[in-house]
């Protein structure tokens, strides 16, 4: 029987991945560009540090099956690459999550020597195309989709990669737009993208929401919604609405638990009440970046 093993790792956070069974293979999946995307910055090694494998796949079962049990997630029968990406960005997260490390679902950018968190929040809004214009007026990127953060709530690394080109079969997404149209419709080019990888503080989160069909609106955040819209973009990696194969009907078990979930919402009270929280609302990503020019002259 052919057996194969392999670390992943984001930060300080690691997972080990066992597949029993199946092909000969020197890799868990073809393409690591979503578990980047998703997560930061993730590395896989086959060199195993833990002692037992956190995620366990059984890959000759004759029945297509996922149960979560004695903190080990087990695979069974035959799993598509997208699905596999899937539940190891969960588990990967669970386990950032338990080392003190909170991975935000949104972008960031280092501008005037400031840095604005543009978080997902309950919905995608628009923080790509904002970025991108935060670029053309001069800002470095920091994260493009996922912010990871300290429990002190410094920014520490973030994915660099701005666009799935291509989603793996098992993440396929016909509700979200071509983002290259989304550029086409907002510049007449493609801004430059310049990096920044030193961690910093962030000094003001912005949710962005642009939507050509309402005047702009510039709304400061209470402490219940900045936390709000906070505690989202921290569960948006746990799975938890997460239908991983719709065929057979298998979700994500719930890996999380109910004191992780209290002192996540506690972090979120601490990061939200740490910053300035503001929802801006306008036709286009420029509009928005005017409105946070202005918020920055407060600051």
């Amino acid at each position: 029987m052919n057996e194969f093993s392999a670390q992943l790792s984001s930060g300080k956070a690691a997972i080990r991945f066992d597949i029993l069974g199946g092909p000969a293979r020197d890799r868990i999946v073809e393409d690591d560009t979503f578990l980047n995307y998703r997560l930061g910055a993730v590395e896989i090694t086959d060199r195993v540090t833990r002692e037992k494998p956190d995620i366990l796949w059984n890959y000759d079962d004759p029945v297509k099956s996922i149960v979560y049990q004695d903190a080990q997630l087990r695979l069974g029968g035959f799993w598509e690459e997208g699905e596999l990406n899937k539940i190891m960005v969960t588990m990967l997260a669970n386990e950032m999550d338990r080392c003190g490390l909170h991975p935000f679902h949104s972008s960031s950018v280092v501008y005037h020597g400031k840095m604005i968190l543009l978080v997902g929040g309950e919905n995608n809004h628009g923080k790509s195309m904002t970025q991108l214009e935060g670029c053309r007026r001069g800002a470095q990127v920091f994260s493009t989709e996922t912010t990871v953060t300290d429990e002190d709530g410094l920014a520490l690394y973030g994915s660099k990669n701005l666009y799935i080109r291509k989603r793996a079969k098992g993440t396929e997404r016909s509700d979200l737009p071509d983002q290259d149209q989304g550029v086409a419709k907002f510049f007449d080019r493609e801004p430059e993208m310049v990096m920044c990888y030193e961690p910093h503080r962030v000094d003001l989160a912005i949710m962005p929401c642009i939507d050509g069909h309402f005047d702009t609106q510039v709304t400061p955040m209470n402490q219940f919604e900045a936390s709000y819209q906070s505690y989202h973009s921290l569960m948006n990696f746990f799975g938890l609405n997460q239908l991983l194969c719709g065929k057979y009907g298998l979700a994500m078990p719930i890996v999380d638990t109910d004191e992780r979930r209290q002192a996540r919402a506690r972090f979120c009270a601490r990061f939200a009440g740490g910053r300035p929280y503001y929802m801006v609302r306008a036709k286009t990503p420029q509009i928005v970046f005017d409105e946070i020019d202005k918020i920055l002259e407060t600051l």
